[in-house]
């Protein structure tokens, strides 16, 4: 059985009397382990399928299957445990609480899951290190730069040593060597711990790096590339 399984999904947005469609009948399954890219040009449905996969907006038609469970139906309640039990987000808007410090924006989701606190801040701080952010560990976000801020919303998806990550840019606002670092991570994560990204990315790093890559345009699957990894 396939860990992600989506049928013929769509998603229209309307606004006023206009209406555009993210999505347009996508096929798609991502098997268990994957390290896979979803690539477009920018408006192509890239955030718009992280999301949907996520359980974060409801499509318009279709359907989204994890590990057999139809999850584009849940309720609100049922979504956000399923969120919280299985996957780790890393947004394009970073989504770090203003008011919580880098050791803290790393460690909520742990602290949502209920493990204590010595576990919770040991684990984010490991995270943090591993992405030469331990010396800004009690900075709020609007004490670091942009780069500093997507490194701290990759600690808190890290942290929490999910199933799956689903990570939309990951590698943006960040330089060339910090970049690197991140990819041979999230590598290292998915071949020895066995967590499966499925990332959204014109990053031209990250896509070398991947085992698949599904690309997307206007909306609808133009087709897919699977390579060997070394």
């Amino acid at each position: 059985m396939s860990l992600y399984r989506i049928e013929n999904l769509a998603k229209r947005y309307r606004s006023g009397e206009v209406e555009t469609l993210a999505l347009r009948g996508v096929d798609l399954t991502i098997e268990e382990g994957e390290f896979t890219a979803v690539a477009g040009p920018s408006g192509s449905g890239k955030s718009t399928l992280l999301h949907l996969m996520g359980a974060l907006d409801a499509p318009s038609a279709g359907e989204v299957y994890l590990n057999g469970t139809r999850i584009d139906k849940l309720g609100k309640r049922a979504a956000a445990r399923m969120r919280l039990e299985n996957l780790g987000f890393v947004f394009q808007a970073y989504n770090l609480i203003p008011v919580l410090t880098a050791l803290e924006n790393a460690a909520f989701v742990l602290e949502l899951r209920g493990v204590g606190r010595r576990e919770r801040e040991a684990r984010a701080r490991q995270a943090l290190d591993d992405l030469d952010m331990a010396g800004y560990a009690d900075r709020r976000p609007n004490q670091l730069s942009g780069g500093q801020q997507q490194r701290v919303a990759v600690a808190r998806a890290l942290a929490a040593e999910p199933k799956i990550i689903l990570a939309d840019e990951p590698t943006a606002n960040l330089d060339s060597e910090t970049g690197h670092a991140l990819i041979e991570l999230m590598r290292h994560l998915n071949r020895e711990h066995g967590v499966t990204f499925v990332f959204s990315t014109h990053d031209p790093r990250l896509l070398d790096s991947v085992d698949r890559i599904v690309r997307l345009e206007d909306g609808r699957v133009a087709g897919e590339e699977t390579r060997v990894s070394a």
